[in-house]
């Protein structure tokens, strides 16, 4: 392949897709502020007072995908809980195995995540985040160790894939999820 072959890839082959109607827009907004909302309000009334936590940045990418891109692959149940829950427990490990130097630390626990998550058939990308959250995440989050993966991550996943679940479901023109397993 030529160099200017190599460039032409980047040009694309197809157009942008089509914009969405004012429904669609309603029910992503409704999803994401029920979901992120919830886990926010949970985590600031239940889990902060006992310094734990029940959301994560990458949680703001999984409703994305649950509440704005619902027939992705990328976005079924076994994707959003799987994704987040290993890619949890192998940023806690790769921080405990190499968090002496962080930079080592993080890209181990993202490639290792997406090579897990792929092995797994749960690809999700927030997880990708969710492991490096793991490892640069600070002491609180440090002090969790492997209990990281059931809270925040686990539990706050389950609770954006039960308002997925009651929201994209109330419209006539949403069904979700495409596949459970």
């Amino acid at each position: 392949m030529t160099f200017r072959e190599y460039l032409l890839k980047m040009k694309g082959s197809t157009k942008s897709p089509p914009g969405v109607g004012i429904g669609e827009l309603a029910w992503s907004w409704l999803g994401a502020v029920l979901g992120i909302g919830l886990c926010g309000y949970l985590s600031s009334q239940y889990f902060e007072p006992k310094d734990q936590s029940l959301i994560i940045g990458s949680f703001g990418a999984s409703a994305v995908l649950l509440y704005a891109a619902i027939k992705s692959p990328l976005a079924q149940p076994r994707n959003l809980v799987g994704g987040h829950i290993i890619s949890a427990l192998i940023g806690v490990a790769c921080f405990q195995l190499f968090g002496n130097t962080i930079w080592i630390a993080s890209a181990l626990a993202v490639s290792l995540a997406i090579v897990a998550m792929l092995a797994t058939k749960t690809l999700h990308p927030p997880g990708g985040a969710t492991a490096l959250i793991a490892v640069i995440g600070g002491a609180k989050v440090h002090s969790l160790g492997f209990y990281y993966a059931l809270l925040p991550a686990g539990a706050g996943a389950i609770i954006l894939l039960i308002v997925a679940l009651l929201v994209n479901n109330l419209s006539r023109n949403r069904k979700y999820p495409e596949y459970w397993v």
